[in-house]
C-alpha cells in the first residue's frame, strides 16, 4: 500500500494515475494520514511539504520517532526546492520536483517499495 499524502487534489490524483496498479490511500493532511498509520502501514509515503495543517517536516519528524514507522520509506514531492538536502536520516529516500517530475519516476518508486 501506497500512503499519497498532499493537499492540491490534482497533485493527489496524478500520483494516484501513476500508480494505478498499487493500492493507493490519499490524504489532504498529515494528521489524517497519522492517523491512518496506526490502521495499516504503508510501504511507501509521497509526501507533500507545504500541507495545510502540521507540514510535511512534522510528519517526517513525527514518523521519524516511531520504531516502526521510521522504516517506511517517504518519497517528497513539492514546489520547494530541497535539492542538497540530505533527509535520509528521517526516511527520505527521494525528493521529487512537482515543477518537473513525470509519471515514470513516480512508478519507478512505487514499483521497487510496495
Amino acid at each position: 500500500m501506497i500512503f499519497v499524502i498532499d493537499d492540491d487534489e490534482l497533485m493527489s490524483r496524478c500520483i494516484v494515475r501513476a500508480c494505478r496498479d498499487h493500492e493507493v490511500k490519499e490524504f489532504s493532511n498529515a494528521i489524517d494520514a497519522m492517523k491512518a498509520l496506526d490502521e495499516k502501514m504503508p510501504n511507501l509515503v509521497f509526501l507533500d511539504i507545504l500541507l495545510d495543517g502540521p507540514d510535511g517536516f512534522a510528519l517526517i519528524n513525527e514518523m521519524a520517532s516511531y520504531t516502526d514507522t521510521v522504516k517506511i520509506p517517504i518519497v517528497i514531492v513539492s514546489s520547494l526546492d530541497l535539492e542538497g538536502k540530505d533527509l535520509s536520516p528521517y526516511g527520505v529516500i527521494g525528493i521529487l520536483s512537482k515543477d518537473s517530475m513525470v509519471p515514470e519516476e513516480l512508478l519507478a518508486y512505487a514499483n521497487k517499495y510496495d
